[in-house]
């Protein structure tokens, strides 16, 4: 299993004289002290890498560093968008217990795992073989919780990914663990479905039964991102 790199070069807005004079590696370069939210230059070159046109991808991040981009899934990464709280719930024990995630951002209230390309496919069927998918209409089974749907997006698809400069206090996509490698590990289709049986036989076991709403006592967890995989 590869390690997250750290790298001490971070991106961030400012200092730019117009909107065509954002120097992004410039700014890298006179950036310290790498932070979970933050992509680095060679996280940039790695999400760029699943363009069709990667030199042209980073030009345009370039001119508008602060603006959203679309990328493709299924060669570099796959994406599995989960709902924000089980998703929050699932990095609490991957991060806990677990070996770490890859790249993860928030999106419309959901929560995208950046995963190893194939997962997309393979993940639905480990859920449907271990009968942790959601059951429809008239399923018998005993109660063990069950997986929210999940959209998982692989060969074909494309996804929104967070600017790699993202405003504070902004309500756009933003990363909540930023690329900050040529070669960040993803977790494949065996790892999330270990934290998805976790998350689920925890409600379970707390006698939430399979709801993924909050209890009102419930207090956000904080999971150590600085010891990166």
């Amino acid at each position: 299993m590869s390690a997250w790199l750290k790298d001490q070069t971070t991106l961030r807005a400012g200092g730019a004289a117009g909107p065509h004079a954002v120097d992004i590696f410039a700014l890298l370069r006179d950036q310290t002290g790498a932070q979970a939210a933050q992509v680095t230059a060679a996280g940039a070159a790695w999400l760029a890498g699943a363009a069709a046109y990667p030199r042209s991808t980073l030009a345009q991040w370039q001119e508008r560093p602060s603006s959203p981009g679309v990328l493709p899934c299924g060669s570099q990464f796959d994406v599995v968008n989960v709902p924000a709280l089980f998703g929050r719930r699932m990095l609490e024990r991957l991060w806990a217990e677990g070996p770490g995630t890859g790249p993860v951002a928030v999106h419309r209230g959901r929560m995208l795992l950046f995963a190893a390309p194939g997962t997309a496919q393979r993940l639905p069927s480990l859920l449907a073989w271990e009968e942790w998918g959601s059951g429809g209409a008239g399923t018998s089974r005993p109660l063990r919780g069950e997986v929210p749907p999940l959209l998982c997006h692989g060969t074909g698809d494309a996804v929104t990914v967070p600017p790699l400069t993202c405003p504070s206090g902004g309500s756009g996509p933003r990363w909540l663990v930023a690329p900050d490698t040529r070669n960040p590990w993803l977790p494949g289709p065996d790892v999330l479905l270990w934290a998805c049986v976790r998350v689920s036989r925890s409600a379970v076991s707390q006698g939430t039964g399979h709801s993924i709403f909050p209890r009102a006592d419930q207090g956000a967890n904080v999971y150590d991102v600085t010891r990166r995989r």
